[in-house]
């Protein structure tokens, strides 16, 4: 695909002004720096080689230093192989380092249960960053153009979408940068041919199988046709918009979600109030009827925000999700839970929901089992320390003289009788059945009983730790002490329990 006539003067000023475009959008958005290490991501098509073409002629200007990068997919057997050959040619003739790797993505795609064109994209992107990981490369520049982005916005239209779909590729995403993403396709290949440079095509690109074809070959020609010349400008533009209020209310949400959420050791808890009106913690006092009335478009991205930094694991939230979440802060009695993608699960408390992480989501939720552990104690020296994984806790028991100095006993929380245990001591969670008399009561109750009366939810007395002696509660966290076991004025040595958050 060699052109044979010299540009015309029209011509090279069309050159001029789409370098000068291409410049201008470099700087405008910061893409690159002086002195940064740029590798060109060129697969041998007419984009990514008009991408490099491009890159070398402004490379003076932007002071940037040029690397070819090139990942063999292996999926087009003989013309994957020659493809790499073009692109190694490529980087030889303009004196170029070149970075290359490959995977047999049909491989891997079957061994993970995946698609293949996702595959692939992940497998690409794995490598460059890698490159960019290991100091290779600052930036890897990807030929991404309007077309690719008028296809992408169309592709989420038609799948379903909300406002990040709208925004379709982005200019910049962590080292990846897309110069190419306001220049049509046929501009590059004018540019080409008036270079006389050749390049490579994909015959998978015609395969009118795959739905990105269907749009790059059937819609988008009939709505330029039969509705809108300029439809790949107008959604490229529709993109830039979308992407403009979505990171705005991003931002919003971030700071809604920084003023409402209480976050303790891993889960996050937010009052049912402040989902529903967030304005009011986040800054945006407002009596605008019409402003209370689009609550949700906040509620339903505070959601969205608040289990993308709890869920321990990759997970896609679906409306549907969120919506359940929604509907459990509006409808469902406290203690009502339900599991999240991601390992996540939400819980209604009274007048608040707690968003935390969990394992093996599946296994808890269909067993709705608490955590389980018991640890023996035998105290035999002034002190002993208690690791209780299953509570992120440890416990410390303390062997101190009995009594303390006058005026210190009130510094003191949780003393036993040292001579009135017996040993081992077992430190367990709580059952059904335990009963307790705290100093202070005249008889003993259920523990149940007495959680219940401090409006512990049911998933906060999970795991609760309780401390026996000879089979009989003496301690149990937030309680006095059992009566019959507590320090008075005869005791000789007293045992302190203190409670703390692994560090």
């Amino acid at each position: 695909m060699t052109g044979v006539r010299k540009p015309s003067a029209a011509a090279k000023g069309r050159f001029a002004l789409l370098e000068h475009r291409i410049l201008s959008d470099l700087k405008k958005q910061g893409m690159l720096r002086p002195g940064d290490r740029v590798g060109v991501a060129v697969s041998g098509g007419a984009d990514s080689v008009a991408l490099l073409r491009l890159l070398l002629e402004l490379r003076g200007k932007l002071g940037i230093v040029l690397s070819l990068v090139h990942f063999n997919h292996k999926l087009r057997g003989k013309a994957s192989d020659t493809d790499e050959k073009f692109v190694a040619q490529l980087a030889a003739r303009h004196g170029l380092e070149l970075h290359s790797a490959s995977v047999e993505v049909a491989k891997k795609a079957k061994k993970e249960r995946a698609n293949i064109e996702d595959a692939a994209r992940r497998a690409r992107y794995d490598y460059f960053r890698a490159l960019t990981e290991s100091g290779v490369c600052k930036r890897i520049a990807v030929a991404h153009t309007a077309d690719d982005q008028a296809e992408t916005v169309l592709a989420h239209l038609l799948r379903g979408t909300g406002l990040a779909g709208l925004g379709g590729i982005h200019p910049v995403a962590g080292p990846i940068i897309r110069p190419l993403l306001r220049v049509r396709r046929s501009e590059l290949r004018h540019f080409l041919r008036a270079r006389k440079q050749t390049w490579r095509e994909d015959a998978t690109n015609r395969d009118t199988k795959k739905m990105r074809a269907r749009i790059r070959k059937k819609l988008l020609p009939l709505l330029e046709k039969q509705f809108q010349p300029a439809i790949v400008e107008h959604l490229a533009t529709l993109a830039d918009l979308a992407r403009e209020d979505e990171a705005f209310l991003n931002a919003l949400v971030e700071e809604c979600v920084r003023a409402a959420v209480q976050e303790n050791s891993g889960p996050a808890r937010i009052t049912v109030d402040d989902l529903f009106q967030p304005w009011k913690k986040g800054g945006l006092n407002t009596e605008n009827a019409e402003f209370v009335k689009t609550r949700k478009a906040l509620s339903t991205r505070m959601v969205r925000r608040i289990v993308e930094k709890v869920k321990p694991r990759a997970g896609q939230l679906g409306a549907n999700h969120v919506e359940a979440v929604l509907e459990l802060a509006r409808r469902r009695q406290s203690g009502s839970s339900l599991s999240l993608p991601g390992g996540v699960e939400v819980r209604k408390d009274r007048d608040a929901l707690v968003f935390h992480a969990v394992e093996n989501i599946g296994e808890r939720a269909s067993q709705n089992m608490p955590p389980e552990y018991e640890y023996k104690i035998d105290l035999a020296g002034r002190d002993s320390e208690v690791r209780v994984a299953e509570l992120g806790c440890v416990f410390r028991l303390t062997v101190i003289d009995w009594p303390p100095q006058r005026g210190e006993t009130s510094s003191y929380g949780a003393v036993l009788d040292r001579d009135r245990l017996r040993f081992p001591m077992v430190l367990r969670n709580w059952r059904p059945g335990d009963r307790l008399r705290p100093m202070g009561h005249r008889s003993a109750h259920k523990l149940k009983r007495l959680l219940n009366e401090r409006h512990l939810s049911r998933w906060e007395r999970d795991g609760w730790p309780v401390l026996t002696s000879g089979g009989e509660l003496v301690w149990t966290r937030g309680f006095p002490v059992a009566a019959e076991y507590a320090a008075n004025e005869r005791t000789r040595a007293g045992i302190l329990i203190a409670e703390e958050k692994f560090e």
